[in-house]
């Protein structure tokens, strides 16, 4: 099934071309990051990573509206964009508050009885808390757009559609995983055929210099022109990924929704005879 709706966000992404909106604000902003990163540092590079993400999620959510509305034009999509955006924030933010206090409680237990947190169960906590908390949460802003729900209630309405289809939401999220994986891969193909001249020298590397080498001496054989090759790639990966995620979250969500309707059931009258026949009148 998971299929189908991912053949129909590719039909949506054909059929209304300001889909790719989003696409392209997030690999700009992508791009951007990465040249701030490498040119000026974590510190500005953090507090624009939290400006993109808040730009980003506009346009994604103004995409949203497009996918209910079945279509529409630009002043649509920035008024959809307007219109649900604190709903599609809200629930996003209490996810991320919930998991980080969940976090700090057991950190703060484990202090007072006098135990060091270990690393290992702090990877315990981040694979065993975030992802089953992303996964059963998914769809909470798409809940919001499309039915109109408040931000609790979209929350619930996101855990009780993956409750209820459980093994379709896992193969959702790896045909998700699947499409991402390919992309990357493509891309870095891409990106290792441009640079190939100065990545050259590491097919000389002995295995013991491999195991040493590290991203700083990476990015000095690359140089500058490899970290501007690095930031079209990131544009070209959020270019194509956002838009074909979005639009397929969109689709499989209102498929389950659909199928989660409220069917009509027709009560006949009739009876059963002695041997278990039913006649109806």
């Amino acid at each position: 099934m998971t299929m189908t709706e991912l053949r129909e966000a590719f039909r949506l992404l054909r059929r209304i071309p300001l889909l790719w909106i989003p696409g392209i604000v997030g690999g700009l902003l992508a791009g951007a990051l990465w040249l701030v990163l490498m040119f000026s540092g974590i510190f500005f590079a953090g507090r624009l990573l939290i400006i993109s993400a808040l730009a980003l999620l506009f346009f994604i959510t103004g995409s949203l509206t497009l996918i209910k509305n079945d279509g529409g034009d630009i002043r649509s999509m920035l008024a959809g964009g307007r219109q649900y955006y604190f709903r599609v924030l809200l629930p996003l933010l209490v996810v991320t508050f919930m998991i980080v206090l969940v976090f700090v409680l057991v950190v703060l237990t484990l202090t007072l009885i006098g135990t060091t947190p270990d690393p290992a169960l702090i990877v315990f906590l981040t694979f065993g808390v975030t992802i089953p908390s992303i996964l059963f949460t998914f769809f909470a802003g798409t809940a919001a757009v499309f039915e109109d729900r408040k931000v609790f209630d979209s929350i619930q309405r996101s855990i009780e559609l993956v409750t209820d289809n459980f093994i379709r939401a896992v193969i959702f999220f790896l045909t998700c995983a699947f499409v991402s994986c390919a992309v990357i891969f493509t891309l870095m193909v891409i990106w290792e055929a441009l640079l190939y001249s100065r990545l050259e020298p590491l097919t000389r590397y002995t295995e013991a210099q491999l195991q040493a080498f590290t991203p700083d001496q990476l990015l000095a054989l690359i140089g500058t022109d490899g970290i501007w090759v690095t930031a079209v790639i990131l544009v070209i990966a959020g270019l194509v990924l956002v838009p074909v995620i979005v639009s397929y979250q969109a689709c499989f969500f209102r498929k389950l929704a659909a199928e989660g309707g409220t069917v009509e059931i027709r009560q006949e009258s009739g009876e059963y005879d002695s041997k278990g026949r039913w006649y109806k009148y």
